[in-house]
Order: structure tokens, then sequence, then C-alpha cells
């Protein structure tokens, strides 16, 4: 029997995962930070107590896994993996790679080893990976870097724009009142000074604030629309870049913003939607349904040169589905 190890380490919550060969969960654990950016020492610790209590729990060696693959925040450029491969190693598994926590997400949304994944959580990233294995990011880096959305994004337009509605540069809006309601102030004259004294930046937990108005708020469809126009807009470049646009192949959509805030899909879906059908008109939109270690799971099973079978990729989905 063979014993593949997923993790997902992400800047709040790390998990790992083991499985068989036949899809069997075996084992599960949970710990905080996984990624270095954060707390280099903390996530080296961290990915050491998650691993071994996943073995602990399997009743496995670290000898006993046949491949492992580490999903992790940060993983984004060289100087991140150089960092990364000395803990990896320490982890014990010989067989492993690593890779970006979004590069998880893409596989465990879909049961091809190609395609698109968009993510928007707290921020924003999309990457691809084409039949031929090479893979595309685009994002991920902040607002300064060309990105735009996730929930900071989001509650920074959404206090913006409250802010322009009471000063007459804007048009009026239902998310003026939700903002005060969610800030506790009676007044915007009262809020925008206190803000002002204590150099207050909005936080992403304002987002949903967008979602709750929003069939009735143009200014709050607008801002969630600009969100869909720049996923799109990213998933298209990722599309023409790997040259992947005459494929058929799943677009995955995660993270808070499109599983919960968007989950309808009426506000942000239909503008990423008009943009990757404008470069591949046989691409397939769907929600990612699943923890994302799943995505690491598979990947370590196809690092062992296994093809994954549509019964094992069900049975890890039975136990691993969101």
């Amino acid at each position: 029997m063979k014993y593949y190890l997923g993790v997902d380490g992400g800047g709040s919550k790390t998990i790992a995962v083991i499985a068989n060969e036949a899809g069997q969960e075996l084992a599960r654990a949970y710990t905080g930070n996984g990624n270095h950016q954060v707390d280099r020492e903390e996530a080296e610790r961290n990915l050491q107590q998650v691993v071994g209590e996943a073995l602990a729990r399997a009743e496995l060696s670290r000898e006993a896994i046949t491949a492992a693959v580490y999903g992790l925040a940060g993983a984004d450029r060289e100087p991140d993996f150089k960092v990364l491969r000395p803990i990896a190693l320490k982890l014990g598994i010989i067989q492993h790679d690593i890779v970006c926590d979004t590069h998880i997400a893409l596989r465990a949304g879909t049961n091809h080893p190609y395609g698109i994944v968009c993510i928007c959580g707290t921020g924003t990233n999309a990457l691809g990976v084409n039949p031929a294995g090479q893979t595309l990011q685009c994002g991920g880096f902040s607002y300064a870097y060309g990105d735009f959305g996730g929930g900071g994004d989001l509650a920074l337009e959404l206090f913006r724009s409250a802010v322009r509605a009471w000063q007459g540069r804007g048009p009026q809006t239902l998310l003026t009142q939700r903002l005060l309601r969610a800030l506790h102030y009676p007044d915007m004259e009262t809020l925008y000074n206190a803000c002002l004294d204590i150099d207050y930046t909005p936080d992403a937990g304002l987002a949903p604030l967008l979602f709750e108005v929003a069939d009735r708020d143009e200014v709050a469809r607008s801002i969630l629309a600009r969100q869909g126009e720049e996923l799109g807009m990213a998933a298209a470049a990722v599309t023409r870049g790997l040259h992947m646009e005459g494929l058929s192949f799943d677009v995955i959509l995660a993270g808070s913003v499109l599983q919960r805030g968007d989950a309808d899909g009426l506000y942000v879906r239909p503008s990423i939607a008009r943009f990757v059908h404008e470069v591949a008109p046989h691409a397939r939109l769907r929600s990612l349904n699943a923890e994302p270690v799943l995505g690491a799971l598979l990947l370590a099973m196809e690092l062992n040169r296994v093809k994954v079978s549509d019964e094992v990729h069900k049975a890890l989905l039975r136990t691993l589905a969101v």
C-alpha cells in the first residue's frame, strides 16, 4: 500500500492529511501559521508539528510516505523557495514537492491536471497550469503591483464610497448606513473625524456589507462588478500566456469573496465569465467545493507518476468536500 501526504499551509491555518492509494483518508491534523513570510521560525515549527501529528494518528513513519506535496502560502518566487527547501527537507519525506497554495486550490477544484484558478479572499491571485505542465501566476502581490480586490481593497472602496456620498462627490448609497452600523458611529461626520484621528484603515471584514445591499444598491454592484472584471482580466492574461485559448478547461473560483460572498454568482462571477470567454470560449467556471489540501494529495499522487482515477478522486472528495 502506498501512502501520500498533503499539506495546505496558510497564514492563519495549516492542515495536513494522509491518504492511501485508494483515496481513503487515514489522518488529519491542524495547526496555525504555515507561511514563512509571516514568521519563518513559527512556520517551520508548525509544519514539523502538523506533519508529525498526522503521521502519529495514521501510525505511519516518515519513510512509509510515498510522496508529499506542501502547498504553502508565500511560495511565490525563487527567494521563497530558497527558504522553504531546507524546511521541507527537515520534514523527512524523501519524495516531495513545494508549490504555492494557489496551485493546490486549482488542483482541488478539477479532476484534470491543468486549468486556471482565481482566488479572491483577503487578496487576489490567479494561476494556471497548461497541459504541458507549464505554470503562470498573475497577481498576488498587492495593489502597487497591479492587483485590485480581495477583502482589503473592497473594504477600502466601500469606505471611500460612503465618504464621497456624504461629501456630495459621489452617488448616495445604502453602504453609508451599513458602514455606520458596523463601526458604531452615529453619523458620517463623527466617523470621518474619528477615523482621521486614529489613521484608520478599513478592515477586510467590511467587504460582506457589499453583498448585503448589492441587490438594491448600484454603488455596491459597481464595486463588485469591478472585482469580477479584474479577476477576469487576470484569468484571461494567464490563458493567453499559457496558450490555452482553444482548450476546454476549468476555471476554479476560490476564496471567501467568491465562495461565500458571491455564492449565488450574481455580482462578481458574470464579469469574470465575460473576460474569460472572450479569450477561451470553451472554459468552464466552477466554484471550489473541497478543502484545498485535496489538491496537495492529488499532486502528491501525480508526483509519484500515478494517474488519479475518478474513483480515487471521488473517495477523497467525500471526506474533504466543503
